[in-house]
């Protein structure tokens, strides 16, 4: 009996470490980020943004061409001409601050707009390999302080080749890419 109850008690054990749910981990930040669509975005952001600073800059051009005009002429205006050119500046001033506002949002909503399919896919192929590996999880390394990789499988490198990104492209190599890109800009 006794032998009986130690082999079923083995058995159990056995089972249970057969029956551990399995985890799996992946670098989300740096499958967005190495994403050949993210590149895509990146670049339809920074044409907005660079016509939204545009318009910008002409504004406050605008502004400080009125202001300096002010400052020079307002001792020789009437009352009626100072305060209208008062009010002017005042109104100008007041539509850059709207203007700086509602196209902070509209950006925003802008990367929100197009990085959101580029999300949903990486979320939808993170899921179809964590079925077929009968995975009971799937943890984002950016959230989680520790995973032992013994005990969990990385789905990044199969992520990355599902994905189509470059095989040597890195975060730190996309990194250089976007300085030397924002520096050709500059000159």
């Amino acid at each position: 009996m006794k032998k009986i109850l130690t082999i079923c008690a083995a058995l159990l054990v056995a089972a249970s470490a057969f029956a551990q749910p399995k985890n799996g981990y992946v670098n989300t930040t740096e499958l967005i980020q190495l994403l050949p669509a993210m590149d895509t975005v990146r670049t339809q952001l920074e044409s907005a943004q660079k016509e939204t600073y545009e318009t910008y800059q002409a504004m406050i051009e605008e502004y400080q061409t009125k202001a300096t005009t002010f400052q020079q002429k307002q001792a020789s205006w009437g009352t009626a001409i100072r305060e209208s050119k008062q009010k002017e500046l005042t109104e100008i001033g007041n539509r850059i601050q709207e203007f700086e506002q509602s196209a902070n949002q509209d950006l925003q909503q802008m990367q929100q707009t197009l990085q959101a399919p580029i999300y949903q896919r990486v979320n939808e192929e993170i899921q179809k390999i964590a079925k077929v590996k009968n995975l009971a999880m799937v943890f984002d390394i950016a959230s989680v302080l520790y995973i032992d990789p013994a005990q969990s499988i990385d789905l990044t490198p199969e992520l990355r080749t599902i994905l189509g990104i470059p095989e040597g492209r890195t975060l730190q190599s996309l990194q250089e890419e976007l300085q030397a890109k924002a520096a050709a800009q500059q000159q």
